[in-house]
């Protein structure tokens, strides 16, 4: 919010006024002196920007020797040592034991490309992180939570249904002002779902005191928690209540002391980013109104539709809805001005536009087609509802395609017709 603060004060300085998407006018007073003073500021900032040290470490930083071990492994007293100095730097509670040492194994051995990935993407989320954990008085550290929650991808979705950076229910969103609906996903939306994941884990630390329990609790829900210290004859320690977690509570706590140990020594194991995703320093939110399309917009600004598609994964099918509320568009700080310079021609796309014309476009309006023949194998514990989900079609379908009656029971060993795209 800071940054686009920024460049608004210094449109206006330079005597420029943009009204929003919809407004009717943009005046300038003396138009050339003011382009190129606008002109000069955007170099700046950009200068400045293009200045900024990532918080990782670089390959460069690396000894020759290390440079060649592939995937290095370092003795458990190492280890030991290591996280006690980052226990050093937090109020939440890290140690080594073989809980810990088994996600360090898993994470910065059996799954270093996924670890690469996150380290990516952390050059655009941990800055908003902190942000909002400061804001909130929490440690920061807590941004590694969402590197073990969805590995930083906003899109993601949990077994269970959860979605998004933070790993939402439904039912919580909503307890946060958190809204889902058939085309935005405020789950999805780094800076409102990271303000209400602040809330709750704020919320668990007054009720739990202990930030080990709180992420037993962010994970399993602190009904399960309270259920344990009961069970468990009133104990308040995690390692002493672990036994009376699910295993995915009690695996929880390690796991995020493993990320937090490997994101800090990233370098030591050898690992590292091919790519940056982008700084956040390098992007700016806009208020826009719907209808428009993001990859009308990537063509105007000139900028890729699956990169804005990923900068924006709010809007579930790519297009911003008229429903009569301002909504955030986030553009790389170096499109903004060809949005606003080609205010005209968006602003025409939008009065060419109906709810008509945006249904036919969803993906959901359009059946594939499906040309390839499967079989499925029926196992235990199948049923067609489970069938009909795995292969995106549904159950009347597979009863045609098979030409079964309606008496048909599925049978473990049964070979069923799928048609797939």
């Amino acid at each position: 919010m800071t940054k686009l603060f920024v460049f608004f004060s210094l449109i206006v300085f330079s005597k420029t006024v943009f009204t929003n998407i919809d407004g009717d006018r943009s005046v300038n007073s003396s138009p050339s002196k003011s382009i190129n003073y606008i002109d000069n500021i955007n170099t700046s900032l950009l200068a400045l920007y293009d200045s900024t040290n990532i918080w990782w470490s670089s390959k460069s930083s690396i000894s020759d020797s290390l440079r060649k071990i592939s995937c290095p492994q370092y003795p458990d007293y190492i280890y030991n040592s290591r996280i006690s100095d980052l226990n050093e730097k937090t109020p939440i509670k890290l140690e080594f034991n073989e809980h810990v040492l088994k996600y360090i194994e898993a994470y910065g051995v059996k799954n270093r490309p996924k670890l690469q990935s996150i380290i990516s993407k952390s050059a655009y989320y941990f800055p908003i992180f902190e942000e909002y954990l400061a804001k909130y008085n929490l440690p920061l550290e807590l941004k590694y939570l969402a590197a073990i929650e969805s590995a930083l991808d906003p899109t993601a979705v949990s077994k269970s249904g959860a979605v998004g950076l933070w790993q939402f229910m439904k039912s919580t969103s909503d307890l946060f002002d958190i809204k889902v609906t058939s085309y935005i996903d405020e789950r999805r939306d780094v800076y409102k779902s990271t303000d209400a994941a602040c809330r709750y884990l704020k919320y668990l630390y007054e009720t739990f005191g202990d930030w080990q329990i709180v992420l037993a609790a962010y994970n399993g829900g602190p009904g399960a928690v309270k259920k344990a210290i009961v069970r468990s004859g009133g104990k308040i320690n995690y390692w002493d209540l672990r036994p009376y977690f699910t295993e995915q509570m009690q695996n929880y706590v390690p796991a995020f002391i493993a990320m937090n140990y490997l994101m800090e020594y990233h370098a030591e194991h050898n690992i590292f980013s091919e790519k940056v995703f982008i700084e956040s320093i390098k992007t700016d939110t806009l208020h826009v109104n719907g209808y428009i399309h993001l990859k009308n917009i990537a063509e105007i600004v000139e900028i890729d539709f699956e990169f804005l598609k990923e900068l924006n994964p709010v809007y579930t099918y790519a297009y911003i809805p008229m429903d009569g509320n301002t909504h955030n568009l986030v553009l790389p700080f170096d499109a903004v001005h060809k949005f606003f310079e080609n205010r005209e021609d968006i602003i025409a796309l939008k009065n060419n536009i109906n709810a008509d014309t945006v249904m036919n476009e969803l993906p959901f309006m359009h059946k594939p087609v499906r040309e390839n023949i499967i079989y499925h194998n029926v196992v235990s514990g199948d049923n067609l509802f489970r069938i009909s989900q795995k292969y995106a079609c549904s159950i009347p379908e597979i009863y045609q395609w098979n030409n079964l009656d309606n008496n048909y029971v599925l049978r473990v060993g049964d070979s069923l017709k799928i048609f797939v795209e």
